[in-house]
């Protein structure tokens, strides 16, 4: 079986998968981030999307093999100790979810998006979001919550 090594919220980790292994899987299983969900199995729902290398992936379409040696980022990195990212705390204050299954995929999506794109316009975020699936809110008060990070300037 192949050993992959990658950094993952800024600590270096090594572990011993198979070659089929998902991302996610070795997330969850292998290292218990289970902040990074499995809402589809076919990335048709957005729930499972962390960034890797700086860029956010659906982690059920990417082989643990394929992010050796990268660099990954998952809900669980993008606080600061009990001090939450700027984009959590937008989603919190804006009621930006509900039953929270959508939410980490929706909020590494958002700071993704603000990394590129710093001032979206709401149809650009819509756009942004097309990936993600939430089957709670209607979307409304996510998108608020993106446009309150951006004009805070701090969530990318």
């Amino acid at each position: 079986m192949p050993t992959v090594t990658m950094t993952v919220n800024e600590r270096q980790v090594s572990g011993e998968v198979e070659g089929r292994t998902l991302l996610v899987q070795f997330l969850r299983e292998h290292l218990n981030l289970t902040g990074t969900h499995v809402g589809c199995d076919t990335s048709q729902c957005g729930a499972c999307v962390v960034h890797l290398n700086g860029d956010s992936v659906k982690s059920c379409t990417i082989l643990a093999v394929q992010a050796n040696g990268g660099k990954v980022t998952t809900i669980e990195g993008l606080a600061s100790g009990d001090a939450l990212h700027p984009m959590q705390e937008a989603f919190h204050e804006h009621h930006g979810l509900q039953c929270g299954f959508c939410t980490p995929g929706m909020v590494m999506s958002a700071v993704d998006l603000l990394s590129k794109n710093a001032k979206p316009s709401e149809k650009e975020i819509r756009e942004w979001l097309e990936g993600n699936i939430c089957r709670c809110t209607g979307y409304h008060n996510i998108v608020n919550a993106i446009s309150h990070a951006a004009q805070q300037g701090d969530a990318a």
